[in-house]
């Protein structure tokens, strides 16, 4: 694989990971919340991050097959690259949290 289709492949998965804890309402993709309740932001949350590890390995072997080694990057890439993956998150929290929060039952204890 070239390094061009690389990139757009991992951008392609990235986009699609970061949504991923907003289509479905399992915790952790197992489990289904109490009866009656929806997933809550803070296991978004929790999901969002572990996503973005998974991301970051991927993109990790794609750069080690596609260059040979894997560059030592500091802090701010990083930080970068988590606020575009939250980026990246915001059509699905859009669905989920602001377009379809008056169509879903309450969430229990509300």
């Amino acid at each position: 694989m070239g390094a061009e289709a690389g990139v757009f492949l991992l951008l392609a998965i990235a986009i699609t990971m970061a949504n991923l804890p907003f289509v479905f309402d399992r915790i952790l993709f197992v489990r289904k919340p109490p009866a009656g309740a929806r997933k809550g932001l803070g296991w978004c949350f929790a999901e969002l991050v572990l996503l973005y590890f998974i991301v970051g390995g991927l993109a990790a072997l794609i750069e080690a097959q596609s260059h040979g080694r894997v560059y030592e990057q500091g802090w701010a890439f990083y930080a970068t690259t988590f606020c575009l993956f939250v980026v990246f998150a915001f059509p699905g929290f859009t669905w989920t949290y602001l377009w379809h929060a008056g169509r879903r039952p309450p969430e229990v204890g509300a």
